[in-house]
């Protein structure tokens, strides 16, 4: 394993020569303080008002998808996945508006691409930590494609963007990838590894230094993985939210929506 020094690229109005070519080469990049510290907290806030909410009135997922819960280093309950946290929170709602945003889009070139705000499983929330009690303190390798076959589709180009509210230098743990797998043929992407069950270093894999406030972005078709922190309660606390950028038919979800096939097995995988 090695921690892959990523250049300091600014996302602006368009996307530079040099962000694409490394896009393209390693599937993933990282966009450095793409939101202040002062949006960091007021995101930290919204998650946090929303949590509280969604635990008073027991909910157990939203829109089909369901919620996962562990609990935090004093005991009590968390959750430590949240999902289409944007249609409840203003703030969230209009950063996804974000221009910059958009300019994202375009490393799906030549496909045409739009945010997925009410589609998939919207902005979501993983919420890591590790206590003795907890339910998700790592997540083990998986790509982000199959989710289309068991939805009776093909495979289509997505996204993952990720935006981070704690900083997880390289040796905490944290994002973990095999660059250049968004590459790899169908049978490689689908047998490659263990789905969610595999957490074992791989000799190619990469890490990161990722500080609160950056932005990811990882191509859906490659081999990805969240590294366990070696560290407990709060100095492993790592908060990233992600919203999917798609392509192909349009498919959103509401309150009616079904609870996805691929949902009732990862709940049912320790991870």
């Amino acid at each position: 394993m090695r921690k892959l020094n990523c250049p300091h690229f600014t996302l602006g109005e368009s996307l530079t020569p040099d962000q694409r070519d490394f896009f393209n080469r390693h599937g993933v990049i990282i966009f450095r303080n793409f939101i202040n510290p002062e949006t960091v907290q007021l995101f930290i806030r919204e998650v946090d008002r929303i949590e509280k909410q969604w635990l008073a009135e027991g909910r157990d997922k939203v829109n089909g998808v369901p919620l996962k819960f562990g609990q935090d280093e004093a005991g009590d309950k968390l959750i430590q996945r949240m999902c289409f946290l944007s249609q409840y929170s203003d703030a969230l709602h209009e950063f996804l508006q974000d221009p910059r945003l958009q300019t994202v889009v375009d490393l799906l070139h030549p496909y045409e691409g739009r945010i997925g705000e009410i589609e998939k499983d919207g902005l979501i929330l993983n919420h890591y930590v590790r206590t003795p009690n907890s339910k998700f303190s790592q997540m083990g390798w998986h790509t982000d494609s199959p989710r289309d076959i068991f939805l009776g589709q093909r495979i289509m180009p997505m996204l993952n963007v990720g935006i981070h509210l704690n900083s997880t230098p390289f040796e905490s743990g944290g994002l973990r990838v095999i660059p250049g797998t968004h590459k790899q043929g169908l049978f490689r992407m689908l047998f490659r590894k263990r789905y969610f069950v595999d957490n074992n270093p791989d000799k190619d894999e990469v890490g990161f230094d990722i500080n609160a406030g950056d932005l990811t972005v990882h191509d859906g078709r490659l081999w990805h993985r969240a590294q366990q922190s070696p560290y407990f309660g709060e100095a492993s606390r790592r908060r990233v939210m992600y919203v999917p950028v798609v392509t192909g038919k349009y498919m959103p979800k509401d309150e009616n929506s079904k609870t996805p096939f691929y949902h009732r097995f990862i709940s049912k995988v320790n991870i």
